[in-house]
C-alpha cells in the first residue's frame, strides 16, 4: 500500500512538472509571437499596409492579395485617426483555428484607443512558419 503511495505521489510530481514546462514552453512562445505582432502593428500604425502585407505569413498572403489588403486596411484604420494607447490584454496560444490550416498560432487581444474610438479592441494572430518565424494571419479591429 506504501509503495503504491510514492507511485501514485510520483505520477502527480510527474504530470504536474510536466504541465509547468508545457506552460513555460507555451509563455515563450506567446512572447516570441507578442513581439512579432507589435511590429507588425507598428507598421500598421505608420500607414505602411504594403510593407504590413510583405511582413505577414504566407497564410494571410494567399487569403488577400496587397492591394486588396492596402485598401480594405486603409478603410478601417484610416477613420480611427492615430494610435492613442495600446496594451495587450490577452495571448493564448492554439494548434487549431476555425478556417485555417493546423498550425502553431497565438491569438492576442489588445485593449486599444485611438483618436476617434477609444475602447477599441484589436486580436492579431500570428502564426509559427516554416522558417521559425511568428508572422501575423490575421488582424481584427472592433
Amino acid at each position: 500500500m506504501r509503495k503504491a503511495r510514492i507511485l501514485l505521489s510520483a505520477s502527480v510530481i510527474l504530470l504536474a512538472a510536466l504541465g509547468i514546462a508545457r506552460l513555460r514552453a507555451d509563455q515563450a512562445k506567446e512572447a516570441a509571437a507578442g513581439k512579432a505582432a507589435e511590429a507588425w502593428l507598428r507598421l500598421v500604425d505608420q500607414h505602411e499596409y504594403g510593407k504590413s502585407w510583405e511582413e505577414a505569413g504566407a497564410f494571410f498572403k494567399g487569403a488577400v492579395a496587397r492591394g486588396q489588403w492596402e485598401k480594405q486596411i486603409s478603410s478601417v484604420r484610416v477613420p480611427l485617426g492615430a494610435l492613442q494607447s495600446r496594451k495587450q490584454a490577452t495571448a493564448s496560444y492554439t494548434k487549431q483555428l476555425p478556417g485555417a490550416p493546423d498550425g502553431e498560432y497565438v491569438v492576442i487581444q489588445y485593449q486599444t484607443s485611438f483618436e476617434n474610438k477609444t475602447g477599441a479592441i484589436e486580436t492579431v494572430t500570428p502564426m509559427l512558419e516554416k522558417d521559425g518565424q511568428w508572422r501575423v494571419v490575421g488582424y481584427f479591429v472592433r
